[in-house]
């Protein structure tokens, strides 16, 4: 199959066309429980877990961005039984992340509990993750002072922590709570009914890939992945289940594959 391409297809039948261990990032968002619409689509999950793993380079990750339905006072808990469903086809789940937004954009009544503004980021590796680029923007209270810290042995006892000495940098890692707000209808002409905002896309790319690497989007939707990818410098192959979401995705992305290089742009001149 060719990159930097979005095939109208069903998942569960594209990814079977995929060579084994070929895919160094996949990030994606699927259309869980009843929560949004999807043209009346759904998806085989187990199917599309067990093929996820197969397509992902040793050392690769999946991010698996979902929520769950509360129906009659009761959440499906369908996220749970998907991390733990891709821990028992062998992934490792490295990190349970939030997206915390702040404004609540959920769908039901709020008169028996509070107001739910975020979804899970499930990160997955297969194996020993292999690339790590931590985003470094969390201003550091004690910055410039020296470290003097201790750390806890499993026995009890303390010793010097391994920065013992060092002075602490301007920035850290950022936590794994990550606040944004959610996509601007505008990104996607307002013709998506769950799209994900770009910076979240951008920010998973650049901790978990390298430039030049493969990015997969199984659920593309409006594009995101694939445009996120193009901006930094990856290559990126998608799968979209509804030609009307997957030619709104191709017509936002144009501007990027048109370039003589899809390398040789900037944001100032794009449309």
């Amino acid at each position: 199959m060719e990159f930097n391409k979005i095939y109208n297809e069903d998942c569960a039948i594209g990814l079977k066309q995929l060579d084994d261990c070929s895919i160094d990032l996949t990030v994606t968002s699927p259309p869980y429980d009843n929560l949004r619409t999807y043209n009346g689509f759904s998806f085989d999950f187990e199917t599309i877990a067990k093929e996820l793993y197969r397509v992902t380079k040793q050392g690769g990750v999946v991010v698996w961005i979902v929520a769950d339905q509360t129906i009659e006072g009761n959440e499906s808990g369908t996220s749970f039984r998907q991390a733990l469903f891709f821990k028992e086809t062998g992934f490792n789940l490295n990190d349970t992340m939030i997206w915390s937004k702040p404004c609540f954009t959920a769908v039901g009544a709020l008169t028996a509990r509070y107001a739910q503004t975020f979804e899970y980021m499930f990160v997955f590796t297969k194996g020993k993750i292999c690339t790590v680029n931590l985003i470094r923007d969390r201003k550091n209270k004690w910055a410039g002072h020296v470290h003097t810290g201790t750390t806890r042995e499993r026995n009890g006892e303390t010793r010097s922590a391994s920065t013992r000495g060092k002075i602490l940098a301007d920035y850290g890692p950022r936590f794994n709570v990550w606040e944004m707000s959610s996509c601007r209808q505008s990104e996607c002409n307002g013709d998506h009914p769950a799209p994900f905002p770009e910076q979240l896309a951008l920010d998973h790319i650049t901790s978990w890939s390298n430039e030049g690497d493969i990015v997969l989007d199984p659920f593309m939707g409006s594009g995101t992945t694939a445009k996120a990818a193009l901006l930094l410098r990856r290559k990126f192959i998608g799968f979209e289940i509804s030609k009307e979401y997957c030619d709104m995705a191709n017509k936002r992305i144009s501007f990027w594959l048109n370039q003589t290089s899809i390398f040789d742009f900037t944001e100032s001149n794009a449309p």
